[in-house]
């Protein structure tokens, strides 16, 4: 499950550019959450999945559909849109491990009266991963300031509100959701989702071109990346500790990139190759577990 999440989740990138230069971004995303709400209803109506009992539990899955469908594709397509690579932007939202670490720092200390409070707190093993993960990212994303560049003030904020997004969404699940169909959970999720994107989508000017690249990322990103990955990564947090299914986005960046190399022809420079394997570096010192260290 977890290497068939990573080749799935990798290809949204790719699939915003195949999409984007056809639609605008909240607008893509709105016909997405629609056709993939009519599916998922089309598969709970005869499957007869249960749906999640109490309005309390309607509502943490609201919340949590807001965050990682509209905060968090919101963010990143917008990104895309504006002229930001697919693998940098991959790159900048693979860092949600450091930013889920740091929470749980937090949720750690002494006298916190977060409900994460019982979890381990960051060891000085993992500061180091946490300073060598950000200074790969600063080793990639700093030559890409400029005229002209692919980082802009706007594409870094969007693509940096996806992080904090898809962070927040991943340990909020994890803690308020309790388990249920992966089927009606994820039907509640982009209902919340479309109600949030659907009023800045009709603000959106650019027309719709209705080709067969559009139609053929469409269909990607609601058969595969909802139906398939969203689903996936719900179970994966209802199954898994939350810096254990994080960890998975770290090997999203250098999936990316060798896809958008060989589909963008995308240049992999030498500072992208350092910075994504000093991040790498970072990660795995940041999520591996202190009996492996000890070993």
């Amino acid at each position: 499950m977890p290497a068939v999440f990573v080749l799935i989740w990798s290809t949204g990138f790719i699939v915003a550019k195949f999409g984007l230069p056809y639609a605008p971004p909240l607008t893509f995303l709105v016909l997405r959450y629609t056709f993939s709400i009519a599916c998922f209803l089309v598969w709970i109506r005869f499957s007869r999945a249960r749906w999640p009992q109490g309005r309390q539990q309607w509502l943490h899955l609201a919340l949590t559909g807001v965050l990682m469908h509209a905060g968090y594709l919101g963010g990143v397509w917008v990104a895309v849109k504006g002229g930001m690579g697919s693998g940098l932007a991959a790159l900048i939202v693979g860092l949600q491990p450091v930013l889920t670490a740091l929470w749980l720092s937090w949720a750690g200390s002494p006298g916190s009266s977060s409900p994460l409070a019982a979890q381990a707190q960051v060891t000085p093993r993992q500061w180091v991963g946490l300073a060598l993960g950000l200074g790969g990212l600063l080793l990639v994303v700093a030559r890409k300031f400029g005229s002209g560049s692919e980082v802009t003030a706007l594409t870094l904020g969007c693509a940096v509100f996806a992080l904090f997004c898809i962070t927040v969404g991943t340990l909020y699940q994890k803690h308020f959701v309790q388990p249920t169909d992966v089927r009606s959970a994820n039907a509640i999720q982009l209902a919340a989702a479309l109600l949030v994107t659907l009023p800045f989508s009709l603000m959106e000017t650019e027309a719709i071109v209705w080709n067969a690249e559009f139609m053929g990322a469409m269909a990607w990103s609601v058969l595969a990346l909802t139906l398939g990955g969203s689903s996936l990564l719900y179970l994966l947090i209802q199954r898994g500790a939350a810096t254990s299914v994080t960890s998975l986005l770290y090997l999203v960046p250098p999936t990316t990139a060798l896809m958008a190399w060989a589909l963008f022809g995308e240049t992999i420079t030498l500072a992208t190759v350092a910075g994504t394997a000093l991040t790498a570096l970072g990660v795995s010192l940041v999520v591996r577990p202190a009996r492996l260290q000890a070993a």
